[in-house]
């Protein structure tokens, strides 16, 4: 469905991300990679993508705490395939403290990585998404961009500004062949995650699976996470043109946790 496009998937070199540019891989796109880590793990993941897929795919260190890092980005990425038909905002950091405790430096990050980082890659991309009358635009929010959880002030304010940009977006580009919609996942087992689950468990005596029902259920009905590689597919369809019409929506995919 989506040979011949081109997709940009930042902070994609592991997690989310990286199962979102391997669903839009499946689908015939190419892929520009971005995010940190280690080089030849970078590396082996970008040769994947063009050996199990047979598409091209390149990668992209930028800096997404920068504006000039993030501009020349989106111009490689058109200089390279020739257009950039499909964006997806999914890189971020989070940082937990209560308000009176939370660091200067650790707001102005989150909100630039999470949030402003999102407004600049839009920015450099939308003109030839316009230009060629076809563009989709996904936002990976969260769970937080409808609803707030202690301790987490920057992140909640900058996913509850990332679903506000993608309805700006998606009025402004409404009559130029462009989607912008957001997804916004409860919880998804990470690494770190996985961490708070054993040491839950340690603490507590509980097994694993207690241990990962109680964490599970302090937000969600459903006592399962959400599979990374199940957001990948909502990308897709978001691409596809079934999901056509479908713009400035904001798509939970969280168990239950904003139905409450």
């Amino acid at each position: 469905m989506l040979k011949g496009k081109t997709a940009l998937v930042t902070g994609s070199t592991s997690g989310i991300g990286l199962a979102t540019a391997r669903a839009l891989a499946a689908d015939g796109a190419n892929i520009m990679l971005n995010g940190f880590g280690d080089k030849d793990a970078i590396e082996k993941e970008r040769a994947a993508l063009e050996k199990e897929f047979g598409i091209k795919a390149r990668y992209s260190p930028a800096d997404m705490s920068k504006p000039a890092e993030i501009a020349a980005m989106i111009a490689a990425t058109e200089k390279e395939f020739g257009a950039l038909d499909i964006l997806v905002n999914n890189a971020g950091i989070q940082h937990v403290a209560s308000i009176e405790d939370f660091p200067t430096e650790k707001w102005d990050a989150v909100i630039a990585i999470n949030l402003s980082s999102a407004f600049h890659t839009i920015h450099a991309a939308i003109p030839g998404m316009k230009k060629r009358k076809w563009g989709r635009i996904i936002n990976i929010a969260s769970a937080h961009g409808l609803v707030a959880s202690a301790q987490k002030v920057a992140y909640v304010a900058a996913k509850h500004g990332i679903i506000g940009i993608t309805k700006v977006v998606a009025v402004e580009a409404a009559n130029d062949g462009i989607t912008c919609n957001a997804i916004c996942p409860g919880w998804v087992l990470t690494p770190l995650v996985q961490k708070q689950i054993d040491a839950r468990a340690q603490a507590s005596g509980q097994s694993p699976r207690d241990a990962e029902i109680a964490l599970l259920s302090e937000k969600q009905p459903m006592h399962s996470f959400t599979k990374p590689e199940s957001i990948g597919a909502l990308a897709v369809f978001l691409c596809s043109d079934g999901a056509a019409t479908i713009t400035g929506s904001s798509y939970s995919i969280d168990g239950g946790w904003t139905a409450q």
